[in-house]
């Protein structure tokens, strides 16, 4: 499993003001972008000190990770909700590129970022972009390990693997969530419910 997907899958923190100064940097970023936002500003609106802040989190890239981290918590979270009760690998594997397409769209903090911090989001998604891919890729595997471009229960497909299929899916959702104009039509949970059979599932089989 990648050390990005490890993170995002640790046990949450309780603590409620770490948890109140995640809340407020959220906001801020929504608001103002990253680079906008100050961290002063977030211990204002949070209703805790400078000081209070910083043992907590050690600077601005700290916060910037902990809300990322959170923010992922909840997008895998949405993916795992979807196809828990879902029969087959193949199942599993489309619905899931369903939710997140869905979810990269509609996302209010990936559209701010993509809006108003391209330089510092868009190498997270392209040139530096293995840490997310790999975890995304491990979540996609390891919801459905079972019959994901198999042949039988020990026979890959080709030379395909389980991790070669998934990471397919995420960079094909990375490439819709940068570039979604394009002959394919993906508007709605249907298209891409059509588009991920038609084209994503034959690589299960």
């Amino acid at each position: 499993m990648s050390e990005l997907l490890e993170l995002v899958l640790a046990e949450p923190s309780t603590d409620p003001v770490s948890e109140s100064i995640v809340d407020a940097a959220l906001a801020e970023f929504l608001a103002y972008g990253l680079r906008r936002t100050n961290v002063d500003v977030v211990a204002r609106r949070a209703g805790v000190s400078r000081a209070t802040l910083y043992r907590r989190f050690v600077g601005k890239d700290a916060l910037v990770q902990a809300v990322l981290v959170r923010e992922s918590r909840r997008f895998f979270g949405s993916i795992a909700d979807a196809v828990t009760n879902l029969d087959t690998a193949e199942e599993r594997l489309v619905e899931g590129f369903v939710v997140g397409v869905r979810y990269a769209r509609d996302d209010r903090l990936l559209n701010r970022l993509l809006a108003s911090d391209p330089e510092a989001l868009l190498p997270y998604l392209t040139t530096n972009g293995h840490l997310v891919v790999a975890a995304a890729r491990d979540f996609l595997a390891w919801q459905a390990p079972d019959g994901l471009a198999r042949q039988g229960p020990d026979v890959p497909v080709a030379g395909r693997t389980p991790a070669g299929v998934a990471e397919v899916f995420v960079r094909l959702a990375i490439s819709f969530t940068l570039l979604p104009q394009g002959a394919i039509p993906l508007h709605t949970d249907d298209d891409v419910r059509a588009f991920a059979r038609s084209y994503l599932a034959p690589l299960m089989r």
